[in-house]
Order: C-alpha cells, then sequence, then structure tokens
C-alpha cells in the first residue's frame, strides 16, 4: 500500500497511521484501516478535549454512513459488530512497518522490535489509541476494502464529537487486490462477542 490515499478528484492525502496487525500477523497483512494526516490531527484535537474515542462506522440513514466519534465506551458496541482495527497514533506509520526515510510511510509487518503488548495497549490523551468499529452486516458489503478515515471540512453528523469543530471525518475505501484479500482471510477481524468491550 502506499503511503498516500488517492482522492476521487485527484490528488491524495498523506497517510498518517495504520491498525496494528493483529497477533501472530506475517509481514506485510495489509491494515483494514488507515488514518490520514488530516483524520489524525482532527482525533488527537478531540482526544485532548475528551480524552480516549472510538469510531462507529455508520450504516447510513441519518448518520450518511459516516465514522461516528465517541467518547471511549460511550457506544454500545454489539456482539456482531466487527472490530475493523485498532490505530495507535503514538506509533503513526511504525504500526504498518519501518519507514523508508524520514518522510513516506513503508509497508512492513508492525511496530518495531521492542515494543511490547502492555505499551502498545495504552489508551490516554498522550497515546491515543482507539478502535474502529461496523455493524456485522455492513462489514460483508465492506470487507473487500480498506477502510480510510480521513476529515475534510464541513459539519459532521448526528452526535459525532467533531460535529461543533467545523471539520467532519469521511470514509474513504480502497479494494484490496485478490492476494491481500487471500492474506487477510487467515486473520479474521474479531467480533464484539470476542472482546471485553
Amino acid at each position: 500500500m502506499d503511503d498516500v490515499c488517492g482522492l476521487p478528484s485527484g490528488g491524495n492525502v498523506p497517510i498518517a497511521a495504520r491498525a496494528v496487525p493483529p497477533e501472530g500477523a506475517p509481514p506485510g497483512l495489509p491494515p483494514r484501516v488507515v488514518v490520514t494526516e488530516p483524520a489524525a490531527e482532527l482525533i488527537r484535537e478531540l482526544v485532548g478535549r475528551h480524552g480516549p474515542v472510538m469510531f462507529h462506522q455508520s450504516g447510513g440513514c441519518c448518520d450518511g454512513s459516516a465514522p461516528m466519534c465517541y467518547p471511549d465506551g460511550e457506544f454500545r458496541v454489539g456482539q456482531r459488530d466487527i472490530l475493523v482495527g485498532e490505530v495507535d497514533l503514538a506509533l503513526g506509520d511504525r504500526a504498518g512497518g519501518d519507514r523508508a526515510d524520514g518522510d513516506r510511510v513503508g509497508d512492513g509487518p508492525g511496530a518495531p522490535p521492542g515494543d511490547d503488548d502492555e505499551e502498545l495497549s495504552s489508551s490516554s490523551s498522550s497515546s491515543p489509541r482507539f478502535r474502529v468499529w461496523i455493524s456485522g452486516s455492513q462489514f460483508e458489503t465492506w470487507k473487500h476494502t480498506q477502510l480510510v478515515l480521513d476529515a475534510v471540512p464541513g459539519r459532521g453528523s448526528g452526535f459525532s464529537l467533531e460535529n461543533p469543530t467545523g471539520r467532519r471525518f469521511l470514509s474513504r475505501a480502497r479494494m484490496f487486490d485478490a492476494q491481500e484479500q487471500e492474506a487477510l482471510a487467515a486473520f479474521p477481524p474479531r467480533t464484539g462477542a470476542d472482546l471485553d468491550v
């Protein structure tokens, strides 16, 4: 995967962070969720104001299929909801591999050697780690795509925390190729029933 997200209108947005790889994942396993620089900036701002956050990808209706940001634990995750990914902005691009240079994000296996699970599980305002969820039925439709969490100017949806900021979160998607889909099939995402949420 590239270090940028291509936009429908042309141009691109830099990727700031990738989901932490699942335990035991092979090198190069593509993350199911990535976060752009504008989204990471907005998330850090919201974490500074509200503490740890979580996301649930809305299924439409009044939320307009928007990624909804809530204080961590405020949205009740169902047993069939799917954990698309867990992102640690303190790790940034290191969650997706080593950098090839100072400005580009690489495609490596995960956090650098020496990091332990205790350090990775930190969820404070100085180390904003958050989970991204989606309903099970919606995941079935989206499972062939990587969720790209972005932020753009505009008014947020519903009760999402960014509503008064003048910016809103936006879901973009990148299709996984056949090889990526095969690799991901060996590491199915966890559900709300699998986790103590």
